[in-house]
Parts: C-alpha cells; structure tokens; sequence
C-alpha cells in the first residue's frame, strides 16, 4: 500500500508568510487553438512537502543538490506524538522506541495546508540531539518548520546542522497510522538551492 504524504500543488496551497505563493502561467493551451500545452511555474521552493538544505540555515553549507539521495529513501517510522500547539517536542513525549535511521512526526496541530496557522508543533534541539545519538539521519513533520513559527535563532534547524541530518517539512501524515513504512521523497536536483519540494511516498513493508 501507498500513503501519498504530499499535500496537492495549487493556488491554494499556504507558504511561509511572505515567502511566494503558487502561479501557473499558461503560455500555450490546446482548448485556445495551440498544438500544445505549455505552462510556467513560479513558487518558492520551500513548497508543501519539501526538503530543507544546510545553505537554508547554514551560510557556508551544502546546497540541495549536494545531499545524497539515500538519505530520502529507506526505512521510516511514523510517530504520533501528542503535543500543545505551538510547543516543541520533547524527548519525554516520545513513547516509541527509536528502531529505524529516518523518523516522520505526525503532530496533527497543522490541520490545513490551505489555512497558515502559526501555532503549529516543532521539535526541541534536545529531541533532534537524542534522535542523532539513536542513528537518525532523517527527520520529518507534519508542519511547515521544525522551529516554532516566532522562532528567529532556529535552535532546532541548527541542531540539524551541527548532525547533518536531513530534514523534511510540510508532510501530510493525518490518515497514516503510526508504524514502519518505506519512505521515497526525492528532492529535485536544483543546483544552487536552499531546499526543494519533494513528492513524499510511504509504501508498507
């Protein structure tokens, strides 16, 4: 079985405020008479399901098209945790057992991909410290920051850095029970960016 973890790419889809939204521009279209259909995308690349690089938090770290792919594909375990909007995730709230190098949270105080709230759920530095000393390479969550909305140090996204661990935002993992999945979320090879959207998969084992 299939678990789509991507929320749907149209205008309506919410960014970061400020960051650029969804537009199409169709400059050919079959219904007007052309022998094709052709369009072109404008959006920030911190977009629904995406793949943060170093360089968004690192002034002189790795580009998205510098990671390495295995870190996206693997093993997964999807954790529900129960936690206060607007809170971080602590270690003391996780009451599974780490087994597997790639960890998705589902927090469920991201509701709406179409709706910005900004009291969503993210991790404490000292949660993504245990999960690096446990194996984890990978860690993602079901909203759009692993730093709190306010946040302007970024704790969490630099304690990444320090592990060089990657990281995954803006997943939607509602209807996912929790348990052991094959993640597949491939970011684009875009020369030169601080992150990429992916389309973000998770297949039973």
């Amino acid at each position: 079985m299939i678990y789509d973890i991507t929320p749907p790419i149209t205008e309506s889809l919410s960014v970061w405020p400020g960051d650029t939204p969804v537009s199409r521009e169709v400059l050919c279209d079959m219904r007007r008479g052309d022998n094709l259909t052709l369009s072109t995308l404008r959006a920030t690349v911190h977009l629904g399901a995406h793949a943060d690089a170093p360089s968004h938090y690192g002034a002189e770290a790795e580009a998205i098209d510098k990671r390495g792919l295995d870190r996206y594909v693997g093993p997964c375990q999807v954790i529900r945790v129960d936690v206060p909007r607007g809170s971080r995730i602590t270690a003391e709230m996780v009451r599974t057992g780490i087994e597997l190098p790639r960890v998705l949270f589902a927090t469920g105080t991201y509701p709406d991909a179409t709706a910005f709230n900004e009291d969503f759920a993210a991790l404490s530095p000292a949660l993504v410290d245990r999960l690096h000393e446990l194996g984890v390479a990978l860690v993602g969550i079901d909203t759009p920051s692993v730093d709190l909305f306010d946040s302007k140090d970024l704790p969490s996204h630099k304690a990444f850095l320090r592990h060089d661990m990657a990281i995954l935002e803006g997943l939607v993992l509602a209807d996912v029970p929790a348990g052991r999945y094959e993640l597949i979320a491939l970011p684009l090879k875009l020369v030169g960016f601080d992150a990429s959207p992916v389309r973000a998969i998770l297949r039973t084992e």
